[in-house]
């Protein structure tokens, strides 16, 4: 990548972000005990209570992820996902970064991520990334206004 990463709405339905959808779709079941798969496809995530977000690197799509309403208070992190061309490239990092500002701006104080069953390439890469025990469910993001993130 040699300039920043535009990260922007996206309306689901672009050939590329539909492949990388379906990818995603597919690695999950491959990767999830039978009926544990909770990814969303691309009709569920377009709507209302989804917000969902592509990232780009010029005209190539780098990832993309979705925040999902739950309650007043609470989002839930959805479709995260890097292509394979970009893992490792910190995509990730600027798509969570996304989805959180995307939290603060709806008023969120929590925010969660079902981490299922982790494969080694979902695996944080640096170490400013969060990390979640991979034997967690269920993990969550609480906003204080005394952390140096909020």
């Amino acid at each position: 990548m040699t300039e920043p990463l535009r990260i922007v709405p996206d309306d689901l339905t672009g050939e590329a972000v539909l492949a990388l959808l379906q990818l995603h779709l597919d690695e999950m079941h491959q990767w999830s005990p039978p009926g544990s798969v909770h990814a969303m496809p691309a009709a569920r995530l377009r709507q209302p209570d989804v917000a969902f977000f592509s990232a780009w690197d010029g005209e190539t799509l780098a990832g993309c992820g979705a925040i999902k309403h739950l309650d007043d208070g609470h989002g839930e992190l959805k479709s995260m996902r890097a292509t394979p061309a970009y893992r490792g490239q910190g995509v990730g990092k600027a798509i969570l970064a996304r989805l959180l500002a995307e939290a603060r701006r709806r008023g969120y104080t929590r925010v969660s991520l079902e981490t299922g069953r982790r494969r080694p390439s979902s695996l944080p890469t640096t170490s400013t990334a969060p990390t979640v025990s991979p034997s967690a469910r269920l993990s969550a993001i609480t906003f204080r206004t005394s952390s140096r993130c909020a």
